[in-house]
């Protein structure tokens, strides 16, 4: 490649790494009310049985466009580490979470990524974990442990404590996901590894998709089936298929920092569609959450 095709592809990803980033925050942010809006209808197995199956069946159309793997001996155990990850045992949490938890709390939780992806590249990838890097996650967690314990149970989070930590398990589980998603793209295409992502859920989760299924379809509100919809063929297609194509760009650890975007969108949606606030004590936990983040971001 001569310099000048090099410095245009440079170019050229600056300007389409962060438009990516930014639908896909816009998408992840607006996930959380999404889910919490079809959960009104179904089980959380069956929601995420359904995401995951429509995502599969959107994708299908374009399988034979998309450039084929550099498969080499032993990836396999690399892909279905990656499968258990994100998306089966992140969905499995992150649906039961939201369940039990108010959207914007959740959403809230987000903002642990990044600092979870630098603890995930220390034990995956043996980088280095610095000192504000371990303040922050301390921090972090214990605003986690505050927004909990304010949390009062009502009809729309039963169970916050739990539901949020539930959530955190499953944050670890997409941090996780995103160190080794990084490794994956320099030999396979971004699409046909959110293929075999959204593939390998629809597997996972059908024995649990029939089992709660819902005795009569028809009883489901409108609103619950957009929900899935949107989870489907918005959030689990094309949030993860751009923040993949955006990881091929720049590094895991960068791409993950906007993340710490995905909060105040899913605070704003919650708020307009749900109806859902924080108290005092619940902002002031939120706030301990982002100065942990902020430190260790620094």
């Amino acid at each position: 490649m001569s310099d000048t095709s090099a410095a245009l592809e440079r170019n050229s990803a600056s300007y389409l790494a962060p438009a990516f980033l930014a639908i896909t925050v816009l998408l992840w942010g607006t996930s959380f009310m999404a889910t919490k809006t079809a959960l009104a209808g179904f089980a959380p197995s069956t929601m995420v049985w359904l995401r995951m199956t429509i995502a599969t069946l959107m994708i299908l159309p374009m399988a034979r466009r998309i450039p084929k793997p550099d498969y080499r001996p032993g990836d396999w155990k690399i892909l279905a580490f990656l499968c258990l990850m994100q998306p089966c045992l992140y969905f499995l949490l992150e649906s039961n979470a939201v369940n039990l938890t108010t959207s914007s709390q959740a959403g809230m939780l987000s903002c642990l990524v990044p600092l979870l992806v630098a603890a995930g590249a220390w034990i995956i990838l043996r980088e280095p974990l610095t000192r504000n890097i371990l303040l922050g996650l301390a921090a972090s967690m214990a605003g986690v442990v505050w927004l909990s314990l304010a949390g009062a149970p009502d009809a729309d989070a039963p169970n916050p404590a739990l539901g949020n930590l539930l959530e955190v398990g499953a944050l670890t589980c997409a941090a996780v996901y995103m160190v080794v998603m990084k490794q994956l793209s320099t030999r396979y295409s971004t699409w046909w590894l959110t293929g075999l992502q959204c593939l390998a859920g629809a597997v996972f989760f059908l024995p649990g998709g029939i089992l709660a299924a819902p005795a009569d379809w028809s009883a489901i509100p409108l609103r619950a089936w957009l929900g899935v919809g949107y989870l489907g063929g918005f959030v689990t297609l094309g949030a993860f298929g751009l923040y993949n194509m955006a990881l091929t760009m720049m590094p895991a650890g960068r791409a993950a920092l906007s993340i710490n975007m995905v909060p105040p969108v899913a605070l704003v949606a919650g708020w307009l569609l749900l109806g859902e606030s924080l108290t005092l004590a619940q902002m002031a936990a939120c706030c301990v959450v982002g100065l942990g983040v902020w430190i260790g971001r620094r």
